[in-house]
């Protein structure tokens, strides 16, 4: 395996992203607390909050009578998910124009490659894309960025410098910089590894870089372990490409719509959004899981479907979902949160039809219906048709919610 001898990859990573962007859209929240919410009204969490927030002592994913408590003067604003990923957008562009962006990791994450030019000066490199971010974006949007041998590292490194950082850890000062990181803000090491790393007798990261690969394959029990000891140690490592395994969405219920009748509605249109998502992605599904979280308990259950990718047969689907779920959750029980997914996928070339299944001839007529709702609602750049009802509940998206790890694109939002 292949050690290079300078720094290969940046690492950049937006500083409270959603919360910044806010401020870049509304002028009088610069320089202020801001705290990003799911809904106004009722008991919630602060989704994102930006640098003036964090300051105060204000996390992510802190209810929001918390951080109130913290911060008495933050500004709460509902999230806008639609802005943030048009803003997302505009940023990689104007990165791009920079150097070239070789993986978006999440909405507020990206890395890059560098050429032998840009390997010399990784610091004329950040000063260009902060400038160009800056000037051409807005100066609220800030990012933390990291320069390393490997993703892995340039990632850890950028994390060091936030918020507005720049970190480079060129091989020849390895591995002094990363024996200061604390063990626990290493990617891939979290609460429940860093219990089975102690039993191990591992307490630090200088334990850790200590051990050898394959006794780190045998603590991670797979190949992981091994990939992540050869990252640490400043090796050109690349992760093996992922593939599809499901499509799903999920949405917190507002206060005033906690039943199983308001769970059940806005779970037909996460089913839809999701079957939309199949077919443009070029799948069939062939199985559909249901979950619910209450107050009180959680449920779930999976149906197995024939290899289909039309609104009917997954809306059928989920109706005897609804019918399990009516005999097994009690009527008056409140619903937090409800979610669907679409999974064991197959690619729209390798379907196979069930031959003891004889409605080829049904299913076939229910797709090309399916693909003219697509072609009219692309054509609108809205839903303007869809199988049944559609009527999005107060507060809209659904199907296009804030995503760490998922861009939305525009179609998430007719």
């Amino acid at each position: 395996m292949r050690l290079p001898d300078s720094v290969e990859h940046l690492y950049l990573d937006f500083d409270g992203f959603f919360a910044s962007v806010e401020q870049l859209r509304d002028p009088s929240l610069r320089g202020r607390p801001v705290g990003v919410i799911p809904y106004e009204g009722g008991r919630t969490c602060i989704i994102a909050c930006s640098r003036e927030a964090k300051a105060r002592g204000v996390k992510n994913i802190m209810m929001v009578d918390e951080a109130r408590r913290l911060c008495r003067d933050l500004v709460l604003v509902p999230q806008k998910p639609d802005l943030y990923r048009r803003a997302h957008n505009a940023l990689v562009s104007e990165i791009g124009s920079v150097v070239p962006v070789d993986q978006v990791k999440s909405i507020d994450e990206l890395s890059c490659r560098l050429d032998e030019r840009q390997r010399s000066d990784p610091a004329r490199v950040a000063a260009d894309i902060k400038q160009a971010i800056r000037y051409n974006i807005g100066a609220t949007v800030t990012c933390s960025i990291g320069f390393a041998a490997n993703r892995h590292l340039a990632k850890i490194a950028g994390g060091t410098g936030k918020p507005d950082g720049l970190t480079i850890w060129h091989p020849s000062l390895m591995p002094g910089p990363l024996l200061r990181v604390p063990l626990e803000d290493i990617p891939g090491i979290g609460s429940r590894m860093g219990k089975r790393l102690a039993l191990a007798g591992i307490a630090s990261t200088a334990d850790l870089l200590a051990t050898q690969p394959k006794q780190m394959r045998a603590l991670w029990r797979n190949v992981t372990g091994e990939r992540l000891w050869y990252a640490l140690h400043g090796y050109a490592v690349e992760a093996p490409p992922t593939e599809r395994g499901m499509f799903g969405h999920a949405r917190v219920l507002p206060p005033d719509a906690r039943t199983l009748t308001d769970a059940r509605t806005i779970s037909r249109l996460l089913l839809t959004k999701a079957a939309r998502r199949v077919r443009r992605a070029g799948y069939y599904a062939a199985s559909l899981m249901l979950w619910l979280q209450c107050f009180d308990r959680s449920w779930f259950d999976t149906l197995t479907l024939p290899q289909v990718n039309d609104d009917q047969a997954f809306l059928t689907g989920l109706a005897t979902l609804w019918e399990r779920v009516n005999a097994a959750v009690a009527p008056k029980s409140r619903v937090l949160r409800v979610g669907v997914t679409l999974g064991d996928l197959t690619p729209a070339d390798s379907r196979q039809l069930d031959f003891l299944l004889n409605d080829d001839t049904e299913r076939q007529k229910w797709e090309r219906l399916g693909m003219a709702l697509d072609r009219l609602n692309l054509k609108y750049g809205k839903t303007v048709a869809s199988v049944g009802f559609w009527q999005p509940p107060p507060g809209g998206n659904v199907g296009g919610k804030i995503s760490f790890t998922r861009i939305p694109t525009a179609e998430d939002f007719w």
